[in-house]
């Protein structure tokens, strides 16, 4: 018999709080089978697309043929769906990648004369969810505050860009000093979970066997983040080697796109199972500079505009593999977690794709989409006819997600298939 604990129950340390993700044990918020486990939402959007020859199977169905960037993902070919067909109309803007602020929205000639955004697919969510999280949402960017998630008024939400802060704001509480002290440890390389080993063992006799398993992950998953922000802090303070040759073009902090990405990545399940919010929402910028990435000397922006060049192709190709293996990764993070009988993906609907269809062209058209997790019977190419508003897939999202609605944006019903 394990005595019932409070959701809200927090391991604390001077200086330092961690919050748990759902237990069992957490009778009976959660853990009853009348109380399921949240469902929660994410959005993923890489603002330069993904190049369609190296995406887009020919054969609709369960039985589609892989291409390139699919075979990244053949370890989780029954978790998701891709889409073809879906689109918001009228996205020709003032400036060719003014559709970026609409992706989420779904308003009209954006950046135009007299234009005011629309509420997000994302705050929309949130404002239902309100308070039953900490953060109602939480908005991140790879490089700059600009986001996708917009207010009722049409106000842009500014994205956090910097991993190490969010998680600070998330886990760690106290004064500016003892925050800062944490800070040191986590450079040091001293764990916050080590300081609460006392209240760790007593959370361990009042939690079930399978919670203890949870724990398990769950802990290992705190000690990954805190590893790969104190490796990342290292690198910026520690100075940078002498050499007589003349420093290469583009080579600082910014041109690690991918390494920023994989970071976000990294936090949202820990967000996601510790209930500090259920609405995500990522936006993977143009970083105006050559990626840190084997064999690639182009920006990534330039390179979007290939002409069909193929030198361009192949390094466009080795960036976006890069940024499908982030998406992998996310996959395979919220695939691992247990809950209350199931996965942190089958409770999360990660939605992952782009406003542009073809960047070399600034075409808003026929959109890349993935659907993952969230419950849905995944595993197929769903190719829908051309021009089929991306709204739809909103819509049934929302619905899915205990959100019922008939309309948002420019939708004309929940998409099927």
């Amino acid at each position: 018999m394990h005595t019932p604990l409070n959701r809200r129950t927090l391991l604390r340390s001077t200086g330092v709080s961690v919050a748990l993700p759902m237990l069992e044990s957490m009778k009976p918020v959660f853990a009853a089978t009348d109380n399921p486990a949240p469902q929660r939402m994410v959005f993923v959007c890489t603002a330069l697309g993904l190049y369609p020859s190296h995406l887009w199977p020919e054969t609709p169905g369960a039985n589609y043929e892989s291409t390139p960037y699919l075979d990244l993902l053949q370890d989780h070919r029954s978790d998701f769906t891709l889409f073809s067909g879906l689109q918001h109309a009228d996205q020709t803007g003032r400036q060719p990648h003014d559709s970026e602020m609409t992706w989420l929205t779904a308003a009209r000639k954006p950046g135009m004369g007299g234009f005011r955004n629309s509420i997000s697919i994302d705050q929309a969510a949130a404002g239902h969810f309100g308070n039953t999280t900490r953060y109602p949402s939480i908005t991140l960017g790879t490089m700059k505050p600009q986001s996708q998630s917009y207010t009722s008024g049409g106000v842009m939400i500014p994205a956090q860009t910097s991993p190490a802060d969010l998680f600070a704001q998330l886990f760690v509480e106290g004064s500016r000093e003892e925050v800062n002290l944490q800070k040191r440890k986590l450079d040091d390389g001293r764990s916050i979970l080590d300081q609460l080993g006392g209240q760790i063992l007593t959370l361990r006799r009042k939690a079930s066997s399978s919670d203890n398993h949870l724990l398990d992950d769950y802990f290992e998953a705190v000690r990954g983040a805190e590893r790969n922000i104190a490796e990342v802090q290292r690198w910026i303070d520690k100075p940078k080697p002498k050499v007589a040759a003349q420093p290469p073009a583009d080579v600082h902090d910014d041109a690690d796109l991918i390494g920023r990405t994989r970071l976000l990545m990294d936090l949202i399940p820990l967000i996601l199972q510790t209930d500090c919010s259920r609405v995500i929402s990522v936006l993977i910028h143009d970083h105006f500079l050559a990626p840190q990435i084997d064999g690639v000397t182009g920006t990534h922006h330039n390179l979007s505009h290939h002409g069909q060049d193929k030198a361009k192709l192949e390094q466009l190709q080795k960036i976006e593999m890069e940024i499908v293996k982030c998406f992998r990764r996310l996959l395979s993070q919220t695939k691992s977690r247990s809950e209350t009988g199931s996965t942190l993906l089958d409770n999360t609907s990660i939605l992952f794709g782009s406003n542009l269809g073809n960047a070399n062209a600034h075409h808003a058209r026929n959109l890349p989409i993935f659907l993952a997790g969230g419950g849905f019977k995944h595993g197929q190419y769903v190719d829908h006819k051309a021009g089929t508003p991306l709204c739809n897939l909103f819509v049934t999202m929302m619905n899915k997600s205990g959100i019922e609605t008939q309309s948002f944006g420019q939708s004309t019903g929940a998409l099927s298939w």
